[in-house]
């Protein structure tokens, strides 16, 4: 067995991507998160591991890190659309709205038989109608 350094889970990559994707579908989101950042430090590249990454901080309300993970996926790869769909509800949860209905937007573009992306981005545009009709800005 692969010697592991303090505080890093036993296996590798695999397995913590494994065991983190349980611990989500378990309810443990802060658990996942933190076992699938290991699983990222070690596989950066990998979609798979970032987007369940980017799931289990949005799950455990770490909304600055979600969006940051969803981002580094966009960049990867413009054309994903679920990472659109993430980093959207990450910046809608930061009440940046209006960065968050750009990449809702693109996803409802990409996939619009995805119920969920149409139906956030009707939420993000409503918040966005209702703060101007208010008089306040986007933050």
């Amino acid at each position: 067995m692969p010697e592991t350094s303090p505080g890093q889970p036993q296996g590798g990559p695999y397995e913590w991507l494994r065991r983190g994707t349980q611990l989500l579908q378990d309810g443990h989101a802060a658990a996942a998160a933190t076992v699938l950042q290991h699983a990222a430090e070690s596989e950066p590249g990998s979609a798979m591991v970032l987007e369940t990454l980017g799931r289990a901080q949005f799950a455990a309300a770490r909304y600055d890190d979600a969006a940051a993970t969803f981002a580094r996926l966009v960049e990867r790869n413009p054309d994903a659309d679920y990472a659109r769909f993430g980093l959207g509800s990450a910046l809608a949860r930061l009440n940046r709205f209006e960065e968050a209905a750009e990449h809702l937007a693109l996803a409802v573009a990409m996939r619009p038989d995805r119920r969920e992306y149409a139906d956030r981005l009707r939420q993000v545009r409503a918040t966005l109608t209702a703060r101007r009709d208010a008089g306040l800005a986007d933050r």
